[in-house]
């Protein structure tokens, strides 16, 4: 059995471990832009100078060895023939398999701003060779805008920081990481970038790039006229699945890869996983969707059941935030409750007596309760500011009849 698997990143060297613990004797190659494994969750610390390129890796050195793993690394895939099984790489060459994951991650996106696209001095922050583009274009005293305020945007801002180079970041939302937080958690955030020396501009947009003869942008200018000069600019304003190469095919009949529940796509044999499937693209939940997939593609029977509420981890400043479903558009029947004091803050929604999404800042222990619940659609014993101290041990026991634990109270 030959598996092909596109993508070196989380679901794609899971999918590879998982193979190969299942099937001692199959041929397992990967191939893969990068050319290095990176934690692009690690990117930050290599760009602060926190860590090396080798530092951020999540194998060992010695992974595709140890495995018995083809890395084909530095290839782009061009085209796949679906019907044919194989793989033509842009260097000519071409690969055969008899199943094939897609694990190619995300791409950023530049909006639609005019002088943004083609500019040479632009950069996204998803990949280690975007981390390594930024590392060289910062010297001392760079003046640098940041567009988006989602975790890639403010961990480019954090590390950035690090460096002693004092970032603008151009926000179309009221708040920093609107996706993630309300307005109370997100202040928090934002008073201490502010002083750590970090800048922002919310609610605001970028209306145009100012652009020289070298392509390079020169500036920024936002909606209202406010101008902003700058030496390079960071774009973290959304990502798309980066399966391009699969346009016009069967496996891609429209703007998504399609699965089913075993991360099967509508060609047989052809298997995706993680942002490449459109699914969560969180580090922990693409590496499930790797040995799911993996596990299927070799015989098993198994189930992605993970697509429940996306979870967010945040620690800035040692200030840490966990974040588990949309805590900002709770349901016309939900209830809202808040506790704060002066280290800690959470906020919980909940909708039909079943919690359905939870917003804590300061002490995030306990946060493995919330999210069983959540995911499990577990009735609460109570509500109130009492949830906010719920635990394992108020369980007493196992229900055969729904699967599910019980509450002894």
């Amino acid at each position: 059995m030959r598996h092909l698997i596109i993508g070196a990143s989380a679901a794609g060297l899971t999918a590879a471990k998982t193979i190969r613990s299942i099937d001692r004797d199959c041929e397992i190659t990967v191939v893969s832009k990068d050319d290095k494994v990176h934690s692009r969750c690690m990117l930050h610390k290599y760009l602060s100078g926190e860590r090396t390129a080798e530092g951020i890796s999540f194998v060992p050195e010695d992974f595709f060895q140890e495995n018995r793993i083809e890395w084909i690394s530095g290839a782009e895939v061009q085209t796949v023939n679906a019907v044919g099984k194989t793989a033509a790489l842009a260097d000519g060459r071409t690969l055969s398999f008899d199943r094939l994951l897609i694990a190619t991650g995300a791409q950023y996106v530049v909006p639609p701003v005019p002088g943004l696209r083609g500019a040479a001095n632009l950069y996204g922050f998803r990949d280690l060779s975007d981390a390594e583009a930024i590392d060289r274009a910062s010297q001392p005293g760079s003046r640098v805008v940041i567009i988006g305020s989602g975790l890639v945007g403010m961990d480019a801002a954090y590390a950035l920081l690090d460096r002693g180079i004092l970032p603008v970041v151009v926000e179309m939302a009221e708040r920093i990481l609107p996706l993630q937080l309300d307005d109370n958690a997100a202040s928090a955030y934002q008073e201490r970038f502010e002083r750590a020396g970090c800048s922002f501009r919310l609610n605001a947009k970028a209306a145009s790039a100012e652009v020289d003869e070298n392509a390079n942008i020169t500036a920024i200018v936002l909606d209202d006229g406010e101008r902003l000069p700058c030496d390079y600019v960071i774009i973290a304003a959304g990502v798309k699945p980066a399966v391009g190469f699969l346009d016009g095919t069967p496996v891609k009949p429209d703007l998504l890869i399609r699965v089913d529940d075993h991360l099967r796509t509508p060609v047989e044999d052809i298997y995706a996983a993680g942002d490449a499937a459109g699914l969560s693209g969180i580090w922990p939940n693409a590496m499930k969707q790797g040995i799911t997939a993996a596990r299927n593609m070799c015989g098993e029977d198994e189930c992605y059941t993970d697509l429940y509420a996306m979870k967010n981890t945040i620690n800035f400043f040692g200030l840490t935030a966990l974040c588990i479903g949309n805590i900002n558009v709770p349901g016309p029947n939900a209830d809202v409750y808040i506790e704060e004091d002066h280290l800690n803050y959470r906020k919980a929604v909940v909708e039909d007596g079943v919690l359905k999404s939870i917003l804590l800042q300061g002490d995030i222990s306990g946060g493995g309760i919330y999210q069983y619940l959540i995911k499990n659609r577990i009735r609460l014993p109570y509500t109130g500011s009492e949830l906010f101290r719920l635990s394992f041990a108020e369980f007493y026991g196992f229900d055969e009849t729904s699967g599910k634990y019980v509450w002894q109270v």
